[in-house]
């Protein structure tokens, strides 16, 4: 028995979205980090032994790009998440040892908690991504990013994205992504549901961002395990958000798994396998990111086995 072979007349019957194969998503998970011939070439996966080693690798990657650009003269525009965040402790730490300047970077946060009409939290709220983003990076740099180049998803400020975003790259900004993947596989909080409201992939691969944007339940699940503490009642059902429009036109994407819980337990192994194996898919947002130039850092328990285990 699993859930294909019980799904039907269950609960959960119509509860993934449209156009998701569980078949082919359980076969992935059988097929660990091997590479595949969609990836892009310049594509790699990155395995790590612990998160100690995922936060520090990670957050070199950050430092190195912002650090490179430096190095050429060239404006950076950053797409920036808020999870995973334990990079940005090393980012800030090698960027003060090399004395980097981040006065030519650019960030865009890809997404922050929303209502309906697209308000969000206050900045001075905890749970916001801008006071995250103060408390996590940007007041850990000796050589900040200048506030006035600090963009976050608010509802005046996300539709502004897209003319900024192009301006900077006329001006020669390369354009980077770093990204999480979440439980349904959205990047960002691009969901995979979306598809629905697109007529084809080239249609959906051309809307930019969407304010107030419904959650899926597991997504709402996701963040009050990883950022609430078990307590779904304080996460926003609804955010906005950067669609594919913006981020896959990123010349460099970094992205991070993490999601493993101790004891054996995880959330985000069938979501790191079926973004590495499946295919580009608009039904479900992350399997894209193998087809952008980048290193995709994980920890290694999440490439399996996934199988069952009594914990």
């Amino acid at each position: 028995m699993d859930f294909m072979s019980t799904v039907k007349g269950s609960m959960l019957e119509g509860f993934y979205p449209e156009g998701w194969d569980m078949a082919r998503i359980d076969a992935c998970c059988e097929k660990g980090a091997a590479r595949e011939d969609f990836w892009n070439k310049d594509f790699e996966p990155v395995a790590c032994e612990s998160i100690n080693d995922f936060d520090t690798f990670m957050g070199h990657e950050i430092a190195l790009q912002i650090k490179k650009t430096r190095d050429e003269g060239r404006p950076l525009a950053i797409i920036l998440p808020v999870g995973p965040m334990g990079m940005y402790r090393w980012a800030a730490y090698f960027l003060n040892e090399w004395g980097v300047s981040c006065d030519h970077v650019t960030t865009f946060n890809m997404d922050e908690w929303a209502d309906g009409e697209g308000n969000t939290l206050s900045n001075t709220d905890p749970a916001s991504f801008e006071y995250s983003m103060k408390e996590a990076f940007f007041g850990k740099l000796k050589k900040t990013v200048p506030e006035s180049q600090r963009n976050f998803a608010t509802r005046t400020n996300l539709p502004t994205y897209p003319d900024k975003i192009a301006t900077l790259k006329a001006q020669g900004a390369k354009l980077v992504l770093v990204y999480g993947i979440g439980r349904m596989c959205h990047i960002a909080f691009w969901e995979p549901h979306f598809a629905a409201d697109y007529k084809d992939v080239n249609e959906w691969k051309k809307a930019p961002y969407r304010l107030g944007a419904k959650l899926h339940p597991l997504t709402i699940e996701q963040n009050a395990i990883t950022s609430f503490k078990s307590r779904t009642t304080l996460v926003p059902c609804r955010a906005n958000t950067i669609g594919p429009a913006l981020f896959l036109q990123a010349d460099y994407a970094i992205g991070g798994a993490d999601g493993a819980l101790g004891r054996g337990m995880g959330w985000q192994g069938m979501s790191f396998l079926t973004t590495l194996h499946y295919g580009p898919d608009m039904h479900i947002t992350s399997t894209f990111i193998p087809t952008l130039p980048g290193r995709l850092f994980y920890l290694k328990e999440l490439a399996g086995p996934l199988t069952a285990e009594c914990n």
